[in-house]
């Protein structure tokens, strides 16, 4: 049978998975935080036909080999956590981190993750959460409404109530949002929601303020929106999709050669 049959069938599969990861791509651009995915793909196992320096005589040696490769397989799909642009929203409750670092948000159950999307929202307790309801951590309080003319949050992460008491506007310092960063965030869990979990890969998470020792700062009234370039997915969809036309080639080569090698006769 003739290798190029599976070794084709090998790399459409793989420019099966690089389309799938490229399309989740595209279909999150306008995504706030969301980090682009990269296939990556590595050669499979050689048939050692003849090894590489084997003496081919008394005084000679052959200097390369026949060695056949037998296709191609998916290695990993990684994150890439470059920045992406800011939006500007005017939304007091919006954050943007400009640089390294990332949210932590209280999962129901007791759980921890983190997210690079700040569109948060009040509760009915006036904590900051996410859409979904998850809490900011550590937790911000914003109490008494009805004195509340509005809340700054500045590069540090310093939260700071503005208050009208008495026809006398006063501030209340409502907490520090913290930010975190990991050793490899590549090797963070993506669990949907704009969320990810601390792995083994990732390492422990490192607890800072913004704006200091390497942290990002902190941009009210901004988003950051997805870091994905849409003109480079749309040319990476190109070349995926004549990869796979290629190899399917391949295959309709491979099965001719063999139809001609069935016609003939002795």
């Amino acid at each position: 049978m003739i290798r190029a049959l599976w070794t084709s069938a090998t790399g459409m599969e793989a420019q099966q998975t690089n389309l799938d990861v490229i399309s989740n791509n595209i279909a999150n651009v306008n995504t706030v935080g969301f980090k682009r995915s990269r296939a990556n793909f590595e050669d499979l196992i050689y048939q050692n036909l003849k090894d590489p320096g084997v003496l081919s005589s008394t005084e000679t040696r052959v200097p390369s080999g026949i060695q056949i490769g037998l296709g191609v397989k998916l290695s990993d799909v990684s994150k890439e956590f470059s920045q992406g642009s800011l939006k500007k929203t005017d939304r007091q409750f919006d954050l943007a981190i400009q640089g390294r670092g990332f949210f932590k948000i209280e999962l129901p159950g007791g759980g921890e993750a983190y997210t690079r999307a700040g569109n948060f929202n009040v509760d009915n307790e006036g904590y900051l959460v996410t859409p979904e309801g998850y809490r900011l951590s550590p937790n911000i309080q914003i109490t008494s409404p009805e004195t509340l003319v509005s809340v700054t949050i500045s590069e540090n992460g310093n939260v700071i109530a503005v208050r009208n008491q008495g026809g006398t506007q006063t501030t209340e310092d409502l907490g520090q949002i913290k930010l975190y960063r990991f050793i490899n965030p590549s090797g963070l869990q993506a669990v949907g929601q704009n969320l990810f979990k601390q792995t083994d890969a990732s390492g422990d998470p490192i607890e800072g303020d913004p704006n200091t020792d390497g942290f990002g700062k902190i941009a009210q009234g901004f988003l950051e929106m997805s870091n994905v370039n849409i003109v480079e997915e749309m040319i990476n969809l190109i070349v995926a999709q004549r990869a796979y036309e290629i190899n399917s080639k391949g295959i309709t080569t491979g099965d001719e050669m063999l139809r001609t090698v069935s016609t003939l006769k002795s």
